[in-house]
């Protein structure tokens, strides 16, 4: 049972992180004189750059860290800092600016592939989101688990996908303040999750400040 709850904590880690409620009201904005078939491929676009971009950072992430010399328990660090102020800003129901500026997100609105930049990177699949997944691949023991890895991360594209694909019934069901309260509960889960990163990066980096906890 330990074992199912440590596999299913990465698929919920990057759903919550990637959060595709969250991008429901600018993809409704962005695509308001959009014909159906063109909010449709807008909505698949989107879903396939996020699941490309999270399994390539599955695969790769841990090999670029060591081209620039980067430990993985100083990512964990760095990354889970990046993670808890995206979840700080997610329980105050606003955007975080790590992954998009109000400056690009008007320049978004002159953009013919919008399913890509803005939606897919950086709104969707950011920082936060890329950190999360090369963290979590640097914990598989086996093929098996990187696999699984590569699977949550096409989960988290199909999950995107049907929620953009639903996105006006979803808007119109929860609203501004359904859609406020959903992101809230998601940016508690997320700072709980990149404590949990720090934490680890910081046993890894000081073990013996570690020992000296355990031992107090």
């Amino acid at each position: 049972m330990d074992i199912f709850f440590q596999k299913a904590k990465v698929l919920v880690a990057l759903v919550v992180i990637v959060n595709p409620l969250s991008v429901i009201p600018t993809y409704i904005t962005l695509t308001r004189d959009y014909t159906k078939p063109q909010r449709a491929g807008t909505a698949r676009t989107a879903a396939i750059a996020v699941g490309m971009v999270l399994v390539i950072s599955t695969l790769l992430g841990a090999h670029i860290l060591s081209f620039f010399g980067i430990s993985i328990a100083a990512f964990r660090v760095g990354g889970g800092i990046l993670i808890l102020m995206m979840g700080l800003s997610m329980l105050q129901a606003r955007q975080s600016r790590a992954k998009q500026t109000p400056e690009e997100t008007a320049e978004a609105e002159d953009k013919a592939t919008i399913g890509i930049v803005p939606l897919g990177i950086p709104l969707l699949a950011g920082p936060g989101s890329i950190s999360t997944a090369i963290v979590y691949a640097e914990q598989a023991t086996s093929w098996v688990d990187t696999v699984f890895t590569v699977a949550c991360c096409a989960l988290v594209g199909v999950t995107v996908w049907v929620s953009l694909r639903l996105a006006e019934p979803i808007g119109h069901a929860l609203g501004r303040t359904g859609l406020n309260i959903a992101t809230r509960v998601m940016g508690l889960l997320l700072s709980a999750l990149a404590i949990e990163i720090i934490s680890s990066g910081l046993r890894a980096l000081l073990p013996g400040l570690a020992s000296a906890l355990r031992q107090g």
